[in-house]
C-alpha cells in the first residue's frame, strides 16, 4: 500500500474511494511518567515520551491502512496526523488520508 502526503502520485491516475483514518491513545505508566518529569527539570530529549509517539504513529497508521484494504484501496493519498491531549499523560494520535483505487 503506497502512502503520500500529496494529493497526486506521478504517472498515476486514481477514483477516489473516500475517508480513511486511524486512532489510539496512549499513556505511559507512572514510573516512567515520573523519570520524564524530572527529565523535563534539566532539559533534554524525553526518549521514553518519543518512543510511545512512535508506536502511536505506528499503531494509527496501520489502522488506517486496514480500513483502505477493507475498501480495495491501492493508495492513500494526502495523510496528515494530527495530536491532541486527552487527560495529563495521555495523547491521542490520529492520522486521516483518502483511499484511492489505480484506474
Amino acid at each position: 500500500m503506497l502512502l503520500v502526503t500529496t494529493e497526486t502520485i506521478s504517472g498515476k491516475e486514481f477514483e477516489t474511494l473516500g475517508l480513511v483514518s486511524g486512532s489510539t491513545v496512549r499513556s505511559k505508566n507512572a514510573f516512567k511518567d515520573m523519570g520524564a518529569g524530572f527529565k523535563s527539570m534539566v532539559g533534554g530529549e524525553l526518549g521514553s515520551y518519543n518512543k510511545m509517539l512512535q508506536e502511536s504513529r505506528d499503531i494509527a497508521t496501520n489502522r488506517m491502512i486496514e480500513q483502505a484494504q477493507k475498501m480495495g484501496a491501492d493508495a492513500i493519498v494526502a495523510i496528515r496526523f494530527s495530536s491532541s491531549s486527552v487527560m495529563q499523560g495521555a495523547a491521542e494520535i490520529l492520522v486521516t488520508g483518502t483511499a484511492v483505487k489505480y484506474k
